[in-house]
């Protein structure tokens, strides 16, 4: 069995000082497997901010895979928007804006979404999605495939397509050639968990979206600050969403799912 911890949104810049310990000690306390971040981690990509997430980061043991999203583009600053719009997420947090972590039981790509010509929407391109594919093509068929991006698959409700990704429909049948199970997502600072199917009718096939709101900042949009946990005990996934309780303080369980892999791909157990 494998435990991810998924984060997303950490917006540091504007942050919440007691949430941020709070969520570091929850997150040592259940010592993932992997440390899964789904971008945005400053709220102005400034170096400050940057050096504030990577200390954040650099508070937990083990591995972890990062991307970044838009608010790591610099707003302000118009050169380095067009020119070099990651120079400082490649300095301070990771060099590789689409990451690959792999182990005997998970293999995990990230995407960037981010681009320097929008400022809150996210793209893939065909170039990312055949490097995701390559890196998936040599896999044996029971490691469980996740893609994490910053911007999501589905928008603020079922109907609408406020806030999804760029070419969504072209990566999800791309995913579904690669038998992809998973994709992370943040961006919306919602928690939200589902499958693919219900938007994507691609035969034979049903990945789970799940996607995080915002960890530690203080933009909550009317949503509390959360995380996800996410244990993958293939055929089987649980997810528990954990969510800050103010005033009282500390994380709560929220939520709390259990999904199964079939012939049509996962589906929510009732």
């Amino acid at each position: 069995m494998k435990t991810l911890v998924h984060l997303s949104d950490l917006h540091f810049g504007k942050t919440d000082s007691q949430v941020v310990e709070a969520i570091a000690s929850e997150v040592r306390a259940i010592g993932p497997d992997l440390l899964v971040v789904s971008g945005d981690l400053t709220q102005r990509a400034r170096k400050d901010e940057f050096l504030q997430a990577r200390a954040f980061l650099d508070s937990f043991a083990g591995p972890r895979l990062v991307v970044p999203g838009n608010h790591d583009v610099p707003l302000w600053n118009v050169f380095a928007r067009a020119l070099t719009p990651l120079a400082r997420y490649k300095r301070y947090i990771a060099a590789d804006t689409d990451p690959f972590y792999a182990d005997a039981e998970i293999a995990v790509v990230g995407i960037n979404t981010a681009r320097s010509l929008t400022i809150k929407d996210g793209r893939i391109n065909v170039r990312q999605l055949e490097a995701a594919a390559e890196k998936f093509a040599h896999l044996s068929d029971d490691i469980t495939r996740i893609v994490i991006t910053h911007h999501p698959f589905e928008g603020l409700d079922f109907e609408g397509d406020d806030g999804i990704v760029g070419r969504a429909s072209l990566a999800m049948n791309a995913f579904s050639r690669s038998g992809v199970d998973i994709i992370l997502s943040g961006h919306q600072h919602l928690h939200r968990a589902g499958s693919s199917a219900r938007r994507y009718l691609i035969d034979g096939y049903a990945a789970l979206l799940i996607q995080a709101g915002t960890a530690v900042s203080s933009r909550r949009r009317e949503a509390a600050n959360s995380f996800n946990i996410i244990c993958i005990h293939r055929p089987e996934i649980s997810l528990e969403c954990r969510s800050w309780r103010s005033p009282r303080g500390g994380f709560e369980t929220s939520a709390r799912y259990s999904f199964r892999h079939g012939p049509d791909g996962w589906r929510m157990l009732d």
